[in-house]
């Protein structure tokens, strides 16, 4: 990271705090073969890791996108430490291209941080077939149908993990 050794490591523990650590391939709430720290890059079911490769996993993987945050924001060296590591947190779980896409990104680069901030509470979705969003619907989440007949719902988890990447982002302004 090219922030300072103090920073990098809030982060390392706010992004392996937010995913949790699992040391055998699960399924993620959509469905996603999903390892370590929030992994899904090639990860198979069956697939283990130790501790220390996981960790060495999310490392390397803050890195690749922090990268590609910072291709698509300008100012990325402007933005204080805090709202920085709340939008690679962001960036992390979502994936670049939906950061690069996003409001967050926009306000950001525009220079209206608080904006961004605020942006991040709309990341609280995921989507779903009609089955499983049923059982979203039942664990009390708010379900909307899409064009494809897929549904997009909140998901708590998700809700949870955005307040508080939003609070620390507006604790760096």
């Amino acid at each position: 990271m090219k922030k300072s050794a103090t920073f990098a490591a809030v982060v390392v523990a706010a992004v392996g705090g937010f995913e949790g650590y699992r040391s055998s391939a699960y399924l993620d709430p959509v469905g996603i073969p999903t390892i370590c720290f929030g992994e899904t890059k090639g990860v198979k079911m069956g697939m283990t890791k130790t501790r220390a490769e996981c960790e060495a996993m999310l490392a390397d993987s803050l890195a690749e996108h922090e990268a590609g945050m910072e291709k698509c924001l300008s100012n990325h060296a402007t933005i204080p430490d805090k709202p920085y590591g709340a939008f690679l947190s962001l960036t992390y779980n979502i994936g670049t291209g939906a950061f690069c896409g996003s409001t967050v990104r926009k306000r950001a680069e525009a220079g209206d941080l608080k904006g961004a901030c605020d942006a991040i509470m709309s990341w609280n979705k995921a989507t779903f077939s009609a089955s499983a969003a049923i059982a979203q619907r039942a664990r009390g989440e708010t379900c909307t149908k899409k064009a494809d007949g897929k549904y997009l719902c909140t998901m708590s988890g998700l809700t949870k993990r955005r307040d508080a990447e939003r609070a620390m982002c507006l604790e760096g302004l």
